[in-house]
This record gives C-alpha cells, sequence and structure tokens, in this order.
C-alpha cells in the first residue's frame, strides 16, 4: 500500500482503532459498533477481517499475539506499524482537506422530482424530514452520552459535523416543502 489513498473508508477505521492500542478484529467490530461508527463506514464482520488480513500483507499493521478462551475460535491480535501510522495519518489529512463528489443519491432524486406528482413529492420530503429529525435525536442522545463520559471533544467532532449537516438540511427541505406548498416553485410550468 504505497499510496496513503488506497486505504479504504473501513481500514482507516481499523487503523484509528489501532492506533488506540493492540486489538483483534472482532474487537475492533464490537466497538465501532457500540461507537456508532457503522453509521460512517460499512462495517460487517468479515470485510473487517479481510481488511485487517490486507493491512497486514502490506506491513501497515503486525501481529502481537494469538489467543484461545474455552472452545473459541483462536483471536489474532494485531497492532499498527510505524508506516500504519503514517499512513493513517496521511489519509485522514488527504480526507480532511480535499473535497470528493461522492455522489449522493439523494440530489439525483431531488433532481429528477419533477417526474412525481407535488403531493408526492411533498409528502416523501415531509418523511424525510421526520426521519432526519430522529437521526438528530440520535445525535444528541450520542452527544450526552459522550459528554457524561467525559470523553474529550476530540474523540466525536464527528458526530457534532453529522448533527449540524442534518439540521442544514432539515432547514433546506422544510424551505423547499414551503415552497411548494406556496406554489413559489411551480410544478405546473411546461417541461422542456
Amino acid at each position: 500500500m504505497a499510496e496513503s489513498s488506497t486505504l479504504t473508508p473501513l481500514a482507516v477505521a481499523a487503523l484509528a482503532l489501532l492506533a488506540e492500542g493492540p486489538s483483534h478484529p472482532y474487537e475492533m467490530y464490537q466497538t465501532l459498533i457500540q461507537r456508532s461508527e457503522d453509521r460512517l463506514v460499512k462495517v460487517r464482520p468479515g470485510s473487517l477481517y479481510h481488511t485487517v488480513d490486507r493491512l497486514a500483507r502490506h506491513g501497515l499493521v503486525r501481529v502481537t499475539g494469538t489467543e484461545r478462551e474455552g472452545n473459541r475460535p483462536e483471536r489474532t491480535t494485531y497492532a499498527i506499524t510505524e508506516e500504519g501510522t503514517l499512513a493513517l495519518g496521511e489519509r485522514v489529512a488527504e480526507i480532511i482537506g480535499t473535497p470528493v463528489n461522492e455522489y449522493p443519491e439523494f440530489p439525483l432524486g431531488l433532481g429528477e422530482s419533477h417526474n412525481l406528482p407535488v403531493e408526492t413529492v411533498i409528502a416523501l420530503l415531509r418523511k424525510r424530514v421526520h426521519l432526519v429529525r430522529a437521526d438528530i435525536a440520535v445525535h444528541d442522545e450520542a452527544i450526552r452520552a459522550m459528554r457524561a463520559k467525559a470523553l474529550p471533544a476530540m474523540y466525536w467532532v464527528d458526530v457534532r459535523y453529522l448533527r449540524a449537516m442534518a439540521e442544514a438540511d432539515v432547514a433546506t427541505l422544510e424551505a423547499l416543502i414551503d415552497d411548494l406548498d406556496s406554489g413559489a416553485l411551480s410544478w405546473d410550468e411546461e417541461k422542456h
């Protein structure tokens, strides 16, 4: 893995966990789920094991030990290497500093919403606002829990960001709904 940009989002998450301390993939998976990182990174146990194995082949992580508890399968513990730490830092810096068009589906649907009756669009937008507000409540609860645990804010700036984006999403969609309801945005204009 010569370039940090070849690190997938799951590889970044795995390296970041190993930067906190040695771990085995199943424990990493549980931590990602506990921290609700699955809202940011598509994570499944099998894909995480595959990712850690790939990181090991590229020298970004190393095996630190193997243990077995009772009849359970062996668990291999990994630690991040110096090369892994450098790759993680480079990739995080690249992600933060370089905007990338991620081709989200919602703007496409919104741009083509004129193909639906206006009443349907308004109902769907209201449903979406309701669901986004539910996400905001989840973010608020996560923030409350992290503050209660006195977890330093540097570990949950992503939650603050996601909450702010959700608030902006709600405000934008509510303004669009108002424009559609009032007729300020006409759905009856001739299509070209």
